[in-house]
């Protein structure tokens, strides 16, 4: 479309640039068109409005504009280095002396004695001498808007650009020009009502403000707008994306809440549910009632109940006649899953089977054939459901446990288990499709709001946000090693009681490089502390062999093992009511969200739980951060929030996400209020909006454009 011809153009062929610039900002700007340069954004802003005297600078003033006279210009020979020129600067209060290291040519070319100026730097003190080095000069008299502005921006550079005359002066010049030749192709790619329901301003002049501001509030209003519109139509494309599959998902409408679930509701269920798992079962079964695919992360702290939420929607998919799966990424985990469902599905008579890898072949094949036939109701596993030999007869319910540890294609051939059923087409032909299992993907890892908007914005999200009644909170505290005998002290005390103690450290085995204490080491040392045969000692780690790992976590869920020392392996999917202590040692190297799963395997039963942070001598500011945080709050979501400032998105998920946006301005960490504003706007145009409509003809085309830029995601609305 014409309306991009501007947008596109090389960056060559703006006045100033040429072949040779071009190249120069493509490589370290990434800078290749007229679209890039209008949005390669100012990284801050300096207030010139305030004039100071030479006698009002201060050494702890980074930045100070002032205006006065110029004399006493010399070309200073160094010894050993280059010339350098040197001049007077003085406003009456005083003498500032002024120096170039380069371009002495050009300043001695342009700068005349006695000529009056406006001078912009950073002042240093040297003694009773101020000198400020390479400043920003402009005519006190000269009327270029580019040089002569109140609100400074400054731009991200690198060496190869300043000397090519293309540091934050040489940008605001191109800017100035390309701005006066584009005005009239600033298009808004925002329709009018969207504009005026959302109290934003134009395109054209958030883009002329977010470079040259005419005060700091017209840049807060411009900043919003720019953030708002990136916002918008990545929120947009999720949108449409779920507009378009989740009606080709077909799926078998659950319409019934029938015998199981309220037999169990008012007969068996073994505690009161809290409101927030009432509110997501609520939203759940509205989900379900629908003829195509639920597709809903749930996602709660350590404990709040995600479990009892999965059996209840498995109980909602038998009284419509239909099997559920459930998957876990470990063993560990699936276990303790298929322990859970089997003592609360026991009562109402119905079976769960068992699916994971190194089964007996009797074992197993007993499983496959009740699946198959429709014995079984339930099957809980790992990868092992996935396998080509496992079918259901007709499987209308999938929940993936800790789904970010599954890729794509698992979780998906996990669908492909669905069952055939009838599709009527517009003409009345009745053709044979799979239907998809309604899908839930559940997580132990509290995902900001923000960051949950974003990378999960096409799933429907629910949270829990309450634990159980009766939940003591769990006591945190820092030590040193210097306290290590008061700590272990207070384990003898606890395995007095009956209790027992996690031990985790960092590493599984001593290195060089790194002054962790390694779990071997540990090991031994926590054996010489508490001998044999009055206390027992066990050891999990990531390398040894599963039956050993299973074998050792069994001894220790059975009260015979009354220290476990361990790696992270344990993070998630253990359930120890009895383990009332959790040791982490090198707390300090732990990331925040890993120190808060770990802190969750205590306080899984009645007992008091306590969590004791080892530190060792040395801590960044992170790590103090991180430590503050443990001790200060249990609300998983508001450490994911202080983890996520702390981390960045990226690094927060643990690996770019594919999902996962680079937006140019917009902030997922903090701009929460714009994110929420776009969103809504958002998904209510995909709802009740029209591409079509004559107001929305140039956000449609830019749409198309963006979609395309990002890959495509289907057609238009």
């Amino acid at each position: 479309m014409s309306k991009f011809n501007f947008w596109n153009t090389e960056i060559m062929y703006l006045k100033k640039v040429g072949p040779k610039r071009a190249d120069l900002l493509l490589k370290e700007a990434k800078i290749r068109t007229f679209g890039d340069l209008l949005h390669y954004f100012p990284r801050k802003y300096i207030d010139r409005s305030r004039i100071y005297r030479v006698r009002e600078l201060t050494g702890d003033l980074p930045y100070a504009t002032l205006v006065g006279k110029v004399g006493n210009l010399k070309l200073v020979k160094g010894k050993f280095g280059p010339a350098r020129l040197t001049a007077d600067f003085t406003d009456g209060t005083g003498i500032l002396e002024l120096i170039w290291f380069k371009g002495a040519d050009w300043v001695r070319e342009n700068l005349k004695e006695g000529q009056e100026i406006s001078i912009f730097g950073s002042p240093k003190f040297f003694g009773h001498r101020v000198q400020m080095a390479h400043p920003e000069i402009d005519a006190k008299d000269e009327k270029d808007s580019v040089n002569n502005l109140k609100i400074v921006p400054f731009y991200p550079g690198t060496e190869k650009l300043n000397k090519a005359g293309l540091d934050s002066r040489g940008i605001r010049t191109l800017l100035a020009a390309l701005l006066e030749q584009g005005q009239s192709d600033l298009f808004d790619n925002l329709s009018p009502t969207l504009i005026r329901e959302n109290q934003l301003m134009s395109r054209a002049e958030a883009l002329v403000n977010i470079h040259f501001p005419k005060d700091f509030l017209t840049l807060e209003q411009a900043t919003r707008r720019l953030k708002f519109e990136e916002f918008f139509f990545f929120q947009l494309m999720l949108a449409e994306r779920k507009a378009v599959t989740q009606p080709a998902r077909k799926s078998f409408p659950f319409e019934t809440v029938g015998h199981y679930f309220n037999t169990f509701y008012t007969e068996h269920l073994p505690f009161e549910l809290t409101n927030a798992q009432k509110r997501v079962l609520k939203e759940v079964r509205r989900d379900l009632g629908r003829p195509f695919q639920m597709n809903r992360l749930v996602q709660g702290d350590v404990g709040c109940g995600k479990t009892m939420v999965a059996f209840m929607t498995c109980l909602i998919a038998r009284d419509n006649g239909y099997q559920s799966a459930i998957m876990a990424p470990t063993e560990i985990l699936a276990e303790q899953h298929f322990s859970s469902f089997k003592k609360y599905a026991g009562p109402l008579g119905l079976r769960v089977a068992y699916l994971v890898g190194g089964q007996k072949k009797s074992e197993r094949k007993q499983y496959l054939d009740g699946l198959k036939n429709g014995t079984f109701d339930i099957a809980v596993g790992t990868h092992a459901l996935i396998v080509d030999s496992v079918e259901f007869k007709n499987l209308g319910l999938s929940i993936v446990d800790e789904q970010h540890k599954f890729g794509v294609m698992q979780r998906q051939a996990l669908w492909d288990k669905g069952k055939m059923g009838p599709v009527t087409l517009d003409d009345g032909t009745e053709i044979m499709v799979r239907h998809y299992p309604h899908n839930m993907v559940m997580t132990a890892t509290p995902i900001p709001r923000t960051l949950g908007m974003t990378v999960y914005g096409d799933l429907d999200v629910s949270v829990i946000d309450e634990l159980p009644p009766g939940r003591s909170p769990i006591l945190t505290a820092v030590r040193a090693e210097p306290q290590r005998l008061e700590v272990f002290g207070f384990i003898r005390k606890e395995i007095e009681k009956g209790r027992q103690v996690y031990v985790v450290y960092p590493l599984i085995e001593e290195s060089d490089k790194l002054d962790y204490l390694a779990a071997t080491e540990g090991f031994e040392s926590l054996c010489r502390t508490f001998p044999r045969p009055q206390y027992q000692v066990g050891m999990v780690h990531g390398r040894m062999p599963p039956e050993e790992k299973e074998a050792e976590m069994a001894r220790f869920k059975k009260g015979e093992i009354h220290i476990l020392v361990s790696t992270t392996v344990i993070e998630v999917g253990v359930d120890v009511p009895n383990a009332s202590i959790m040791v982490i040692e090198n707390a300090e190297k732990f990331g925040l969200s890993q120190l808060h799963q770990l802190r969750g395997r205590v306080g899984r039963g009645a007992h008091q739980a306590y969590c004791i942070l080892m530190v060792g001598n040395k801590q960044s500011e992170d790590a103090r951060v991180r430590l503050g945080a443990m001790v200060k709050t249990q609300d998983g979501f508001k450490i994911a929030e202080i983890d996520l400032k702390l981390r960045g998105p990226g690094d927060f998920l643990g690996t770019r996400q594919s999902g996962l946006p680079e937006f140019r301005l917009a902030n997922i960490v903090e701009d929460g209020g714009v994110l929420n504003q776009a969103r809504a706007a958002a998904f209510k145009f995909r709802e009740e909006g029209n591409m079509d409509d004559p107001e929305n003809q140039l956000m449609k085309a830019y749409f198309q454009h963006y979609l395309a830029e990002q890959g495509g995601t289907g057609g238009v609305a």
